[in-house]
């Protein structure tokens, strides 16, 4: 790529397209020097529910340049996964010299780099640091607790889902949306820690290839079956089904906390599914599994409400549904 000696930093660089989004409550003013760059960010957060949040509405800025420096992975399939730093208030995650994220909180602003090759592992760029960065900024911004877990709800109430990966919570979700619920998040879910309001994007839900045998037929399960297909970096392969093509209606407001679940990979009957947790071991328990937000300041904050909120262990079942069922039990 030739550099103009005048213009060392492209600073110059007319952005080609500028997009307003929500996410998480913010409002996000995306610009980008490429259309198919633009498209992923889309990809990402175009058409989410405008959620309206109690409070004066954060407004950010991400900037995102596409270039055509070579890749450092010759020789492999797929990039390396980014590697993490910080300093001066400042957040980065870098593939390498051509695809980074940077995040600065405290101006409410967020570079995302991408390069032409990255572009052939459109999932990689999307969710590794467009969505990266814009989520990390609206929930640092914000002071957010960010959680490794799903989130499904009914009307204004909300069920925090938590567990290993492999436990289940993937296709608990699925079939809760068959059941009428709604999925708020698959993976990342946040948390106002003043209010216990939960936030996330409804964006993809990702389900393997035979969990669609677990759904009746009919719309959602033809639906999950017309869904592209993406190869996680372990090599397995999954739906990415569409969240905001589903007729479940998606909440425009956060959702009041009703309930926490851990989903285990244990069997049980329908009887004895789901148990209440011991309250005197659901801190600690959840701090095991949520080391990245247990660090943060306002992990204190949110321990000290979360006492107050019904906790639960949620084991497999035969039929899933049965599973599912007791789930629903739990808003009403």
């Amino acid at each position: 790529m030739k550099i103009d000696p005048r213009d060392p930093f492209g600073e110059r660089i007319e952005p080609c397209s500028r997009v307003r989004v929500n996410v998480l409550g913010a409002d996000v003013s995306l610009e980008s020097s490429d259309v198919a760059l633009m498209n992923l960010a889309l990809d990402a957060y175009g058409g989410l529910p405008g959620l309206r949040v109690d409070r004066d509405l954060c407004n950010l800025h991400v900037s995102m340049v596409l270039n055509d420096n070579d890749r450092s992975w010759q020789g492999h399939e797929i990039p390396p996964p980014p590697l993490l730093s910080s300093g001066g208030g400042i957040l980065c995650a870098a593939i390498d010299a051509g695809n980074f994220a940077v995040v600065d909180p405290a101006n409410a602003r967020a570079l995302i780099c991408v390069s032409r090759a990255l572009l052939d592992h459109d999932h990689i760029a999307r969710y590794e640091l467009i969505e990266f960065a814009i989520l990390t900024l609206a929930a640092r911004n914000q002071s957010l607790v960010p959680l490794h877990g799903a989130c499904i709800g009914i009307g204004d109430a909300g069920c925090l889902i938590v567990g290993a990966s492999g436990a289940g919570k993937s296709s608990l979700c699925l079939l809760g949306l068959q059941n009428g619920m709604f999925v708020l998040s698959e993976d990342s879910t946040f948390v106002d820690p003043s209010t216990m309001q939960i936030l996330g994007a409804p964006n993809f839900l990702h389900v393997r290839a035979e969990t669609q045998e677990l759904l009746d037929p009919g719309t959602l399960r033809e639906q999950l079956a017309r869904s592209p297909i993406i190869e996680r970096r372990s090599g397995s392969r999954k739906f990415a089904l569409n969240l905001r093509d589903c007729k479940n209606e998606l909440p425009s407001r956060p959702l009041r906390l009703t309930a926490t679940v851990f989903v285990v990979p244990q069997s049980a009957d329908a009887q004895s599914a789901l148990q209440p947790c011991d309250p005197a071991d659901v801190l600690s328990r959840l701090e095991g599994e949520q080391p990245y937000a247990a660090g943060l300041p306002e992990w204190r904050d949110f321990c000290r409400h979360l006492s107050a909120v019904p906790c639960y262990e949620l084991r497999r079942t035969q039929p899933p549904e049965v599973a599912v069922n007791q789930l629903r039990a739990l808003f009403d």
